[in-house]
């Protein structure tokens, strides 16, 4: 989501901004709309958890996990739900505020992937839910290695719009047409597997799946959970407003009773230290 847009995409858009925000701006948007994040944002589906366990080689329940960039808690619930015993890393102060309004008997410190505040080979399981991508992986995989203890993995997943999916092709083609190339897709910023280890000093064993899952929301929860990715929340209320009013009218066209199915493809890696 963050590739800037071809002088060739500003010429026939003239709308779309000359360059996509700061990536360090866009990192820190979320915690004004932590609350909307929360309410709107999609969870994951049992068989990802399914398939984190079988990548990992170890069951979640009992495990010492630490989900990093926690955020406002989706995946830390889906964690403790089945048995494992979480740490959160959290960053960003609205994001930690609204973990702790929504999970305040779960252990949450403040810091990032870049420098865990944790012990060294602390952890059987290390968890990035849609935040791999604000991480500088030649940091973030020496400090993943130290944390986890001999065996232990590192799991980085993320919802992918499902491009397949007609109606939301001609979405992210809109999303394109305001912001420029290559930053249509609103996946939340996954990247292709080959490339998510990208400048690390040494690139750990991993495996990959996909798992495809779908949830049905109003179409108000819908627009708040596009409004609630960065490239809208730095782009201004104003701006925001405008383009969200255009899509409903689009979606209303799909979706005429209001509610809308929106497809996901989970994109997993899970990364095991020696």
């Amino acid at each position: 989501m963050a590739a800037p847009a071809h002088d060739s995409d500003r010429d026939a858009n003239p709308a779309a901004p000359a360059h996509p925000p700061a990536h360090h701006i866009r990192a820190h948007s979320f915690n004004a709309a932590a609350a909307q994040y929360a309410a709107s944002r999609p969870s994951y589906p049992p068989a990802l958890l399914d398939a984190v366990e079988d990548l990992a080689g170890r069951p979640l329940a009992g495990s010492r996990v630490v989900d990093v960039g926690a955020g406002t808690g989706i995946a830390t619930t889906l964690l403790r739900e089945r048995g494992a015993d979480v740490v959160a890393v959290e960053p960003g102060a609205g994001m930690a505020a609204e973990f702790r309004r929504t999970l305040p008997d779960v252990p949450l410190v403040r810091g990032d992937g870049n420098a865990l505040p944790l012990a060294d080979a602390c952890a059987d399981l290390l968890t990035y839910a849609q935040a791999w991508h604000w991480t500088d992986p030649a940091r973030a995989v020496p400090e993943a290695m130290r944390v986890l203890r001999p065996g232990g993995a590192l799991a980085l997943w993320w919802n992918m719009d499902a491009q397949d999916v007609p109606w939301i092709a001609a979405q992210a083609d809109r999303v394109e047409r305001r912001f420029g190339a290559g930053i249509g897709k609103k996946s939340g910023g996954g990247p292709r597997a080959e490339l998510a280890f990208t400048g690390a000093p040494r690139v750990p064993d991993f495996a990959q799946r996909r798992v495809r899952w779908s949830r049905t929301v109003p179409l108000d929860t819908h627009l708040a959970n596009i409004g609630s990715h960065s490239l809208f929340l730095v782009l201004g209320e104003e701006g925001t407003a405008a383009f969200l009013a255009e899509e409903r009218a689009h979606l209303l066209e799909v979706f005429p009773h209001g509610q809308v199915e929106e497809v996901y493809d989970v994109m997993l890696i899970v990364a095991t230290r020696p």
